[in-house]
């Protein structure tokens, strides 16, 4: 069967953001509380809705939610002014990944765990724009649940009008991009060593390959046919 979509994160995936997302969000979130947030509790909340990590955050903290939308705030200014400082470039060959598969007939859409804000804001960053260079765009304000609920691949699904999961390839840089992809039953599911997560903690999770990068998916597919 044919792979028609490819249903790739953006952050550590497909687009180079200096790991500052999680920089922030810890910095946030201590300067906020005068709590140390632990490597591997933020972890545990890596590619999911910034807004769910802060409040799973507090709580494994034990510390007042009252405070989460004003952390929130805090933290999208603070990951705006660190995107200005240090703009987001695509990772390397991930172009040329993206072209191939579209002129291949693989539709390839986005989906991540930020707002449409910040999400439309690194396009605009890396020159990337929705119908021209990738097919589909899915932020966490699309969906009820973020990662690792499977909602943001099946999403992109809708987006793209690919209706069995079967013919879907689904990519990402976390524990809870590769978590999600398994849910929604992909027939690939593929874990990418680009970004948040190393192989030991990738492959902790039900996955169907780990790759160095996207721009390995190509030839995935190639010598699947």
């Amino acid at each position: 069967m044919t792979i028609r979509l490819a249903s790739l994160d953006m952050a550590g995936t497909t687009i180079d953001e200096g790991g500052a997302v999680y920089a922030v969000l810890r910095d946030a979130i201590e300067r906020d509380t005068g709590r140390d947030v632990p490597d591997d509790l933020l972890s545990r909340w890596s590619g999911t809705d910034k807004r769910e990590a802060i409040v799973g955050i507090l709580t494994a903290l034990g510390e007042d939610l009252a405070r989460t939308d004003r952390l929130f705030a805090a933290f999208s200014d603070d990951l705006t002014a660190a995107y200005e400082s240090e703009p987001p470039v695509l990772l390397p060959g991930i172009a040329e990944t993206v072209e191939q598969l579209r002129a291949q007939g693989v539709q390839v859409a986005l989906q991540t765990g930020y707002r449409l804000e910040v999400a439309q804001a690194l396009l605009d960053v890396v020159g990337w724009r929705v119908g021209r260079d990738v097919d589909a765009l899915v932020t966490a304000e699309d969906v009820p649940a973020s990662r690792p609920a499977p909602y943001l691949v099946f999403r992109t699904m809708e987006r793209t009008g690919v209706v069995d999961v079967r013919e879907v390839l689904v990519a990402g840089d976390t524990v809870n991009d590769v978590t999600a992809g398994t849910r929604a039953g992909a027939r690939f599911v593929v874990g990418v060593l680009t970004g948040a997560h190393t192989v030991a903690e990738l492959g902790t999770a039900r996955h169907t390959h780990l790759l160095s990068s996207v721009a390995d998916v190509p030839e995935l597919l190639a010598a699947e046919r």
